[in-house]
């Protein structure tokens, strides 16, 4: 316990164990007289813990009382997550998330990541050794520009990185000193947020060109120099920064973009597993978006890599996904196609989203626009329309965002639609069924990504891993799960994901040579003598 003692031992977050101490342990540290005279175990603890959560009235003062919980006893917090990781994941990540960064400078206590400004320039290598831990193995950076679909939320922005790093820790069990959430606090363009009174942030519009980009290079470089065993993990970039950076930076560092590479093994893997309850092939799809950002296109790339590897040449995959935006069908004939969306633009006619949908009969419906009730009744009917079992995957969160709800699309489509969406939604009693509404949550790829990297030190992360995360997710879900329409396993396995997607990892890390690190024979009991397990 790095030789803490006493009050020091009893208030330090990740060595107390609070009342879990016992009279033994008192005698040894110096606690006797500091604590009540019972030794109360983690399970007891555990249960106080959730009746308090539990009489909390609202969402928000749920997330401020477990972050609360965070900052006094490490231990503790993280047990709880893991042993109810259904019902405190929706208050640690979204959708509370994304109302704790509207609040976030309204409810701070205490500082838990790392911030960065334009006054750091040509400093970053030596802040960074403030920081107090020395072996990073996992960074989430955000630049707060773009917040789950809440737009530019700035500084406040941090919240997100700090609910990263608790799922890193809980669902995959990358150790907590390893795990680090930076803020990139440029400023913002957000006004009346840079005008309240408590903002905490760089109080000036936001640095943009060449002063940006700058310093995201030095950033990266700092913690190439500094941590050379870390993950970068960007999140919540606006689109066009979000792919600039991954382009840039992911052929020469160990990085990659959740918004872009975990929404899309995700969305594949709910598609790929859609395929069990259709009885449909996986390369006879046609799948189409709404939305052309990040998360859409990023789908469809990886779409395109699954497709091809099932047998399809890229001319073919390409032409099985098609796009709408907001004028309707995205076609070879529009202006101004998006770069990354020119490949699946296709000749057709230009039509309206409901006319597109009748004369392409997609299979799968993907939402990504962060614009609440864009898949309306008459799309949703359309789709059930051209199918008999219509695939609606509506990713936008947090839930007020969400393009429409598991109700609206199971009474819709007449309880024929197998629904998944980003933020999570309650069973359904839709007649005389229990529908179970899936949760596409990246929290299924990304800690199993960044456990893969760790255990095989591979120096790169490439798409073949992102591909088999999916795999490795859809042949998870079970029977029992299909049956009730889930495309996704129950939370409750997380940390079996996890655990599988960081073998598959290894896996590909030893394939593609992008590791010089012997590991063992047994892949399965390696990564799991990594995972971090909060006891006492």
């Amino acid at each position: 316990m790095k030789n803490l003692h006493g009050r020091t031992l009893l208030t330090n977050p990740a060595y107390t164990k609070s009342t879990g101490f016992t009279h033994a342990e008192r005698e040894l540290y110096g606690l006797r007289g500091l604590l009540p005279y019972n030794v109360a175990s983690l399970d007891k603890q555990i249960e106080r813990v959730l009746g308090s959560l539990r009489r909390k009235n609202s969402a928000i003062e749920k997330y401020i009382f477990l972050n609360a919980l965070l900052e006094r006893n490490q231990r503790l917090f993280y047990r709880t997550m893991i042993n109810h990781i259904e019902e405190i994941m929706p208050l640690v990540y979204t959708p509370t998330v994304g109302e704790a960064c509207r609040e976030f400078a309204h409810i701070f206590r205490n500082a838990q990541g790392f911030y960065i400004s334009p006054e750091d320039r040509g400093e970053i290598t030596t802040i960074l050794k403030n920081w107090p831990e020395e072996d990073i193995r996992v960074i989430v950076v955000t630049d707060g520009e773009r917040i789950l679909g809440l737009g530019d939320l700035g500084a406040n922005g941090m919240g997100i990185s700090i609910g990263k790093v608790a799922l890193y820790v809980a669902c995959a069990g990358i150790h907590p000193a390893q795990c680090m959430p930076v803020m990139l606090d440029v400023g913002t363009n957000n006004a009346p947020l840079r005008e309240d009174p408590l903002y905490l942030g760089y109080p000036y519009p936001r640095i943009n060109a060449d002063a940006y980009r700058s310093l995201v290079d030095e950033f990266v470089k700092a913690v190439q120099s500094r941590y050379p065993n870390a993950l970068i993990q960007f999140e919540d970039f606006s689109s066009p920064h979000a792919f600039e950076f991954l382009d840039r930076y992911a052929p020469e560092v160990r990085c990659f973009n959740d918004d872009i590479q975990g929404t899309a093994a995700v969305t594949l893997a709910g598609i790929y597993t859609s395929c069990r309850i259709t009885k449909k092939k996986f390369t006879d799809l046609n799948i189409m978006f709404l939305g052309t950002g990040s998360a859409a296109s990023g789908t469809a790339e990886l779409a395109v890599n699954a497709f091809i590897a099932a047998g399809l040449n890229q001319s073919q995959a390409q032409k099985r996904l098609w796009f709408i935006d907001r004028k309707g069908l995205v076609t070879a004939h529009n202006e101004n196609i998006k770069p990354r969306i020119k490949p699946f633009a296709h000749e057709h006619p230009a039509c309206s989203f409901v006319d597109a949908i009748s004369t392409i009969k997609p299979d799968v419906l993907i939402g990504a626009t962060g614009v609440a009730g864009t898949f309306t009744e008459a799309i949703v009917r359309e789709m059930s329309a051209v199918n008999e079992r219509p695939v609606i995957i509506a990713l936008s969160n947090p839930t007020s965002h969400t393009e429409c709800t598991a109700e609206q699309a199971y009474d819709w489509s007449n309880g024929q639609a197998i629904f998944a969406s980003g933020s999570p939604f309650d069973p359904v009693r839709y007649k005389n069924q229990l529908l179970k509404p899936a949760q596409g949550n990246n929290a299924y790829i990304f800690p199993g990504i960044g456990l893969g990297i760790y255990a095989s030190a591979a120096r790169l992360v490439t798409q073949s891993m992102f591909l088999a995360a999916a795999d490795v997710l859809a042949s998870i879900v079970s029977e029992q799960e299909i049956h009730s329409g889930a495309v996704y396993p129950s939370l409750t396995r997380v940390r079996e994901v996890s655990h599988a997607i960081a073998v598959a990892v290894c896996q590909v890390a030893i394939q593609e040579k992008l590791t010089s690190l012997s590991m063992p024979e047994d892949l399965g009991n390696y990564v799991r003598s990594l995972m971090y397990e909060p006891n006492y």
